[in-house]
C-alpha cells in the first residue's frame, strides 16, 4: 500500500492489510482490511445506539419522575437487547402497494450517514480511521443522505401520513442545513483547515468559547436534522401516526431507530471534535480516548435534557426558528469571525492563543446580545394573529397560542 493512500495512516487498516498480505494476494488483503474497518464502524454505531437508548430512557424517567426500564438485567441494562430481539422476531410487513425496492433500501440509506461520519472522527491523537483533509466537507456531504432516505421512506410507503411526514422532514433538513453550514465556516476560518484532526489541534482555547454562536446554531440545527424533540414534526404522532416510517416494522424499523439514536452519538462526537477540544485533556497522549468519550457523554446528556424539557414546536414555528432566528445568527457569526481573523492573524495566517482569547471575549458578548435580540423578535413573529370576525358574522375568536 502506497503512502499516498488515504487509509495509509490508519493503524488498524494497515495492520490487517499487511497481516493478510503476507499469505494472500494484495487485492484480497485490501478487501479484507476494508471489511474489518466496515465491521468496526457498523458495530460501533449499533452499540453506541444501544447504550444511548438505555441512558435516554433512564434519564428521561428521572426527569419525568418515573423509574424507567428496570426489569431486564441489573438496573434495566439488558432492555436494549430485549428490544432488538423483539424487533427481530416481529413480523416484517411490506405494504402490497409499496415500491418494494425503495421501501427496503430506505432504512439502509438512513443508517449510512451515521456510519460514514464515524470514519473521519478522531477518537484520540492519530486514531481516526481516515484523516481526510476535507473532513468537515465530507461530514456535510454524507449527512445530506438523510433527506434522501426520509423521502424514499415516505414515497415508497404509498401512505398519505408517511408522505406528509417525509415532506416535513425534508423541509426541516433543507432549512436547517443552511445555518449549520454557515456556522461551520467560522470554525474552518479559525482553525485554518477542514481536517478534523487539525481543528482539534487548533483549539488552544476550546471553540466552545471562541465560537459560542456557532455552537448554539450547530446544536439546534443538528437536533432538527436528527428529528429530536422539540423539532420532531416529521414523527408528530398526534398528527401523522409515526410519520415517514408509519409502515415500517420488524428489522427495518429497528434500522430506522438505530439510525436516529446512533446519529445522536455520532453527532455528539462531531460536536466534541469541533467545539470541545476532541481528545484534549490531562495526559491526552495516554487518556485521550477517555476524555473524548467523557465529553461525548456530556453532549449526549444535553440532547436528552432538551428532549425531556421542551414540547414539540409547530411546523410554522419550526420554519421560523430556522430562517428568522438561526440563519441571522449564523450570518452575524460568519461576518464577525471573518473580521476577527482578518485583523488578528499574523503574517503566516495563524491565530495565537492570545488572539483566540480576544475573540472569546468579543464573541461571547456578541452571542449573548444577538440571542437576546433575535429571541425577542422571533417570539412575537411566531404567534398566530388573533382572528377578528367580519361585521354581521358570528363572534368567534381564535386565541393566541404561546
Amino acid at each position: 500500500m502506497s503512502p499516498d493512500n488515504v487509509l495509509y495512516g490508519t493503524p488498524v487498516y494497515r495492520f490487517v492489510y499487511e497481516l493478510v498480505g503476507t499469505v494472500l494476494p494484495c487485492w484480497i488483503s485490501y478487501v479484507a482490511a476494508g471489511l474489518v474497518i466496515m465491521f468496526i464502524l457498523v458495530n460501533a454505531v449499533l452499540m453506541g445506539a444501544a447504550v444511548f437508548v438505555f441512558a435516554e430512557r433512564r434519564l428521561i424517567g428521572r426527569f419525568h419522575n418515573r423509574i424507567g426500564p428496570n426489569r431486564w438485567g441489573p438496573f434495566g441494562t439488558f432492555q436494549p437487547f430485549a428490544d432488538v430481539l423483539k424487533l427481530i422476531f416481529k413480523e416484517d410487513i411490506t405494504p402490497a402497494a409499496a415500491d418494494k425496492i425503495v421501501f427496503l433500501a430506505a432504512p439502509i440509506v438512513m443508517l449510512a450517514p451515521a456510519i460514514l461520519m464515524l470514519a473521519v472522527v478522531p477518537f484520540a491523537k492519530n486514531t481516526a480511521l481516515a484523516d481526510l483533509n476535507v473532513g468537515i466537507l465530507y461530514i456535510l456531504a454524507v449527512t445530506s443522505l438523510s433527506s434522501v432516505a426520509i423521502l424514499m421512506a415516505g414515497w415508497s410507503s404509498n401512505n398519505r401520513y408517511a408522505m406528509f411526514g417525509a415532506a416535513r422532514g425534508v423541509a426541516v433538513l433543507i432549512s436547517y442545513e443552511v445555518p449549520v453550514v454557515l456556522c461551520l465556516l467560522g470554525v474552518v476560518m479559525v482553525a485554518g483547515s477542514m481536517s478534523l484532526a487539525d481543528v482539534v489541534e487548533a483549539q488552544a482555547v476550546p471553540f466552545l468559547l471562541v465560537q459560542p454562536l456557532a455552537l448554539f446554531v450547530f446544536l439546534a440545527g443538528v437536533s432538527a436534522e436528527l428529528n429530536r424533540t422539540p423539532f420532531d414534526v416529521a414523527e408528530a404522532e398526534s398528527e401523522l401516526v409515526a410519520g415517514y416510517h408509519t409502515e415500517y416494522s420488524g428489522v427495518k424499523f429497528a434500522l430506522i431507530q438505530a439510525a436516529e439514536f446512533g446519529g445522536v452519538v455520532t453527532a455528539s462526537m462531531v460536536v466534541v471534535t469541533l467545539f470541545l477540544g476532541g481528545w484534549a485533556g490531562p495526559l491526552a497522549d495516554y487518556l485521550g480516548w477517555f476524555w473524548f468519550l467523557l465529553k461525548v457523554g456530556a453532549v449526549a446528556f444535553i440532547f436528552i435534557w432538551v428532549r425531556a424539557t421542551y414540547p414539540r414546536l409547530r411546523i410554522d414555528q419550526l420554519m421560523a426558528f430556522a430562517w428568522k432566528f438561526l440563519l441571522p445568527l449564523s450570518i452575524i457569526n460568519l461576518f464577525a469571525t471573518s473580521l476577527e481573523v482578518f485583523f488578528l492573524r499574523d503574517s503566516q495566517g495563524v491565530l495565537a492563543t492570545n488572539d483566540l482569547w480576544i475573540m472569546t471575549g468579543i464573541n461571547l458578548a456578541l452571542g449573548a446580545g444577538c440571542i437576546a435580540l433575535f429571541g425577542s423578535m422571533i417570539r412575537e413573529k411566531i404567534k398566530p394573529v388573533t382572528w377578528q370576525p367580519a361585521a354581521g358574522t358570528a363572534s368567534l375568536t381564535v386565541g393566541e397560542v404561546t
